[in-house]
């Protein structure tokens, strides 16, 4: 086993694992099922739960209950030998709602395996594992964050039905490069370097991470093996075209968001909002309304989807796309373009 063993293609060559497509094929594939069951052992070794040994590939898709339901289409989902579910999240950009839609996921997921008849008692642990190439908790500078369901005072565990993963590569990346995270005896470690290697949102490669990765696969035959399935995929023209592809829809649909983001603060929709809550916030704690405050807060919200809504259909973005980011249903928005022909 020889080093240019591993260096079949030039650095810039490889694709970022962060890209959901390049994750689906690396991590979700029967072909490569013994990589996924080492992963997400890596992961969940700090929870305590048995090692997984065996995984089987769930259908990804949940249906629309109603008309205007999003439709959820899940990254990685697997069942294990001990029939827990497990759904694995990859996030290049912020889409700024992950915690509701981790949620929204994890339900889903938890209440799918209800059937008729069946007791409730019979519904097993539902783990979603989120990887985010960007910060979400300020209170931490640990790259992994776990939670499950905690009584607030004395800690102790209420069940085992719920726990969620993140992982920030930010804070990872920065602690590799501090030198505070030991690869050798980390396991987790060194699957994130993988993860880790490619920014392509900054058009890097980190040249020291790779130089590592080379070292440690000479002595991990899992790292070895994944580290050359990562390069026949990063090698495959039509893989590397869906990558690319994929990663400029990505990249367009950042690039929306941030627009309409800034549109949102030239009109001053989102200060007027924080202020007319705080204002809200303010009268209902004088009279003592609760009730008044929440539907206040709501209205303002509706306010600011709408205006946001409007000026988007002005500039003739697409009616999904502003679904999306404005959390209006498909049926509202086509009302307020119906108004406004």
């Amino acid at each position: 086993m020889s080093v240019k063993t591993l260096r079949k293609i030039p650095l810039e060559r490889f694709v970022d694992l962060k890209v959901d497509y390049a994750f689906k094929q690396f991590f979700g594939t029967e072909q490569n099922k013994n990589i996924t069951v080492a992963f997400l052992n890596a992961i969940l070794d700090r929870t305590g739960r048995n090692a997984i040994n065996e995984i089987s590939f769930m259908r990804q898709e949940f249906g629309s209950e109603h008309v205007d339901d999003k439709q959820s289409r899940l990254d990685i989902l697997v069942k294990t030998q001990e029939d827990l579910f497990i759904n694995v999240e990859i996030q290049l950009t912020n889409q700024y709602d992950m915690m509701k839609r981790t949620l929204y996921y994890w339900s889903r997921i938890y209440t799918s395996q209800l059937r008729k008849g069946m007791g409730y008692h019979k519904l097993r642990p539902t783990i979603t594992i989120n990887i985010c190439n960007f910060s979400l908790f300020e209170q931490t500078e640990d790259y992994h964050s776990i939670f499950q369901l905690y009584d607030n005072q004395g800690k102790f565990k209420m069940d085992d039905v719920l726990e969620i993963h993140f992982i920030d590569m930010n804070k990872f990346i920065k602690q590799w490069y501090a030198k505070q995270l030991n690869s050798w005896e980390n396991v987790l470690a060194k699957w994130l370097m993988l993860l880790g290697m490619v920014d392509v949102r900054k058009e890097k490669v980190y040249e020291e991470i790779y130089l590592e990765l080379e070292a440690l696969a000479m002595k991990d035959e899992e790292l070895f093996n994944a580290f050359n399935v990562w390069q026949d995929l990063s090698q495959s023209p039509e893989d590397y075209y869906a990558y690319q592809s994929r990663l400029k829809y990505i990249l367009d649909e950042a690039a929306k968001l941030e627009d309409t983001k800034h549109i949102a603060e030239q009109e001053g929709l989102l200060k007027g909002l924080e202020r007319g809550i705080e204002q809200g916030l303010k009268q209902g704690i004088e009279q003592g309304i609760e009730q008044g405050i929440e539907q206040g807060i709501k209205h303002g919200e509706k306010k600011m989807q709408t205006e946001i809504a409007l000026k988007l259909l002005k500039r003739n973005t697409d009616i999904e796309t502003i679904a999306e980011l404005t959390e209006l249903t498909v049926t509202e928005i086509e009302q307020l373009k119906g108004l406004h022909d």
